[in-house]
């Protein structure tokens, strides 16, 4: 039999105030029913939305409310309840909660447990979208990404979506299963990391090539099926360069993102993510650019609309396939076709001179879907077939091939 993905593991789950908190004990549900012990840190703005009893219930253990209980301090609790964990997680993360732990903030149990974990620490942010947006909180989510190297901040989502508050935009917390996700690739063993060792870098999203200084050229590319890559190869162990043209998604977690805007700053990113073993490169990248940018704004005239002179992008698969020293060892590309798919994506194949390329039709219901049927064309001469399925799952498929090919 099998053994449960998170049998044997302790986690403790510190449980911000904010709507998002009924989540949480979702979340617990399911981490006990993958195997792991969970212990819960409620805090004071936490219990205005769930209770200590509900927490109780399902972790089977107390509930850790004030950083001064004595039965628990005579032996320096919030210490020990640090140090218990193989992995902390805060979810929902608030604005509040990242704030201290960006700062170095210890007024409660939870800030102090933060500030005394000797172990790895997974956020979940949840907050309004203008929050999640404001400089202030992103550049305490920057901080806490500089921290990776000390005990190892990671972060998952948030998602975009409509808000308890009637709004929409990125700021809800991630689901339930995307959370528990996240914690298997962060505690998963050798044999689950696969890739451990390995570089890769993925492209996502649209490129975006300006006319003029308020016009540009761009395509209907959400970026959710390459983070959802770059997400599925990091959690099988390899290092993760995310190249990312314009979209509103959350860096993945344990993944380095490199914002870019146009097809040419893709390419010099792309070239400084070298050498990388593995290259999957699914951004929809703009085939072609102005020939020469207006410096001002082109206004409506008498004579109709301008007429603008294009010149072609660099081809960056191409480029990437080509032999030489710093070729990863596996190039994936994408075909993004609405007719003949197989003839178009093998034709593809060929002149880039990848090794794989994953093809899809996207003349009905993919771009910025959360759904994606797909067609993997190998340079033998072999393709297989996906059938309609989350994004998530197509890029979990992906990973594993590719962590099949280098260690068949």
């Amino acid at each position: 039999m099998t053994p449960a993905p998170l049998s044997g593991r302790k986690i403790l789950l510190i449980v911000g105030g904010g709507i998002a908190a009924y989540k949480a004990l979702e979340l617990v549900r399911l981490l006990k029913k993958a195997g792991a012990e969970v212990m819960s840190v409620l805090t004071a703005a936490g219990s205005e939305f769930v209770t200590p009893m509900s927490l109780a219930a399902l972790t089977g253990q107390p509930v850790r409310q004030n950083l001064f209980m004595p039965e628990d301090e005579t032996a320096m609790g919030h210490i020990e309840l640090s140090r218990w964990a193989d992995l902390v997680v805060v979810a929902p993360a608030t604005a509040g909660l990242i704030a201290k732990a960006a700062n170095g903030l210890a007024d409660d149990l939870a800030s102090t447990t933060l500030l005394a974990t000797d172990k790895r620490v997974l956020l979940a942010p949840a907050m309004n979208v203008r929050m999640w947006l404001h400089p202030a909180v992103q550049a305490n989510v920057g901080r806490l990404r500089g921290f990776d190297g000390f005990h190892g901040m990671a972060m998952v989502g948030p998602d975009e979506g409509e808000m308890a508050c009637g709004e929409f935009g990125p700021g809800r917390m991630a689901e339930p299963a995307a959370i528990l996700s996240a914690i298997e690739g962060l505690l998963a063993g050798p044999d689950g990391r696969p890739l451990a060792g390995r570089r890769a870098v993925v492209t996502a999203g649209p490129t975006f090539e300006p006319i003029d200084p308020v016009r540009g050229m761009t395509n209907r590319s959400s970026g959710k099926q390459g983070y959802a890559i770059a997400e599925a190869l990091a959690r099988l162990g390899a290092q993760v360069t995310l190249v990312s043209g314009p979209v509103a998604l959350a860096a993945p977690v344990g993944v380095e993102r490199v914002w870019v805007e146009t097809a040419r700053e893709m390419q010099a990113a792309v070239a400084a993510a070298l050498p990388a073993e593995i290259a999957v490169m699914s951004a929809a990248v703009a085939d072609w650019r102005v020939d020469g940018v207006a410096s001002g704004k082109i206004k409506k005239a008498p004579g109709g609309p301008p007429s603008l002179s294009l010149i072609e992008n660099p081809d960056i698969l191409a480029g990437i396939s080509a032999p030489g020293k710093k070729r990863p060892k596996l190039v994936v590309g994408f075909a993004a076709e609405t007719t003949d798919l197989e003839a178009n994506a093998r034709s593809k194949l060929s002149r880039k001179g990848c090794d794989w390329i994953v093809a899809n039709d996207v003349s009905d219901d993919v771009f910025g879907a959360d759904g994606n049927a797909v067609t993997l064309f190998t340079r033998d001469g072999s393709a297989e077939a996906w059938p309609r399925q989350p994004k998530a799952e197509v890029a979990r498929k992906l990973a594993a091939r590719i962590a099949d090919h280098f260690n068949a």
